[in-house]
């Protein structure tokens, strides 16, 4: 009798550790998407762990067993910074034939442009880099730069750019001024005159970048 009681529970027991692991998982990405929107909405100002746990929807107690506190889970959104240029800007050359540098910078400014357009956190990172210079700024900051000069030189192979131009200035001022497009029309739907509120609008100012590109690497 004793020997069919523990046959009956045995089964029982066996799910138990894959679902704790299951929502482990599930609970560590709700706190650092809870995270990151709470950045991206309202920044460092209200950003605690009180803020972030509302937002997830869960204790704070997970967010220091998990994260080990607000560095951590600041440390953690750097990590996961990290991957953004990774999947946002896709390493496949998407049918288009990377055959000279101009073309490599043409589609990176591009790409770096619709990504950047399209994430508010991303957007608050790089206006913090100028107006904020804080530990945890810097932190994010840092982990968005590597991860997009990794890209680059993933990409770049044995492509060249032409003798005599220092394309690490050219490309620092290509990378400010997509930024500056984005933030300026984020704000006021419009840069040194040039509207970015359409699509229109935002086809002329990839149409300029293009020509600034090819004018430099051709």
């Amino acid at each position: 009798m004793l020997i069919d009681e523990a046959a009956a529970e045995a089964p029982l027991a066996t799910p138990v550790p894959e679902k704790r692991v299951r929502d482990r998982a599930a609970t560590e990405r709700a706190i650092l998407d809870a995270a990151k929107s709470l950045l991206a909405e309202e920044g460092f100002q209200n950003f605690g762990i009180n803020a972030v746990a509302r937002r997830a929807g869960c204790d704070k107690q997970l967010i220091y067993r998990y994260y080990g506190g607000l560095n951590g889970l600041v440390e953690a959104i750097g990590a996961d910074l990290g991957t953004w240029v990774r999947d946002r800007i896709p390493e496949d050359a998407g049918g288009m034939f990377l055959l000279t540098y101009g073309d490599l910078m043409e589609r990176l400014a591009l790409l770096f442009l619709e990504a950047l357009r399209d994430d508010p956190l991303m957007r608050r990172i790089v206006a913090w880099e100028v107006s904020d210079n804080t530990e945890q700024v810097r932190r994010l900051a840092e982990s968005r730069s590597k991860a997009l000069s990794q890209w680059l030189e993933r990409m770049k192979g044995s492509l060249t750019p032409p003798k005599g131009i220092d394309a690490a200035a050219v490309n620092a001022i290509l990378i400010a001024a997509i930024q500056h497009l984005v933030l300026s029309a984020s704000a006021g739907g419009q840069c040194a005159g040039l509207a970015l509120k359409t699509a229109k609008d935002w086809e002329k100012a990839a149409t300029a970048l293009k020509r600034i590109v090819r004018g430099v690497y051709g």
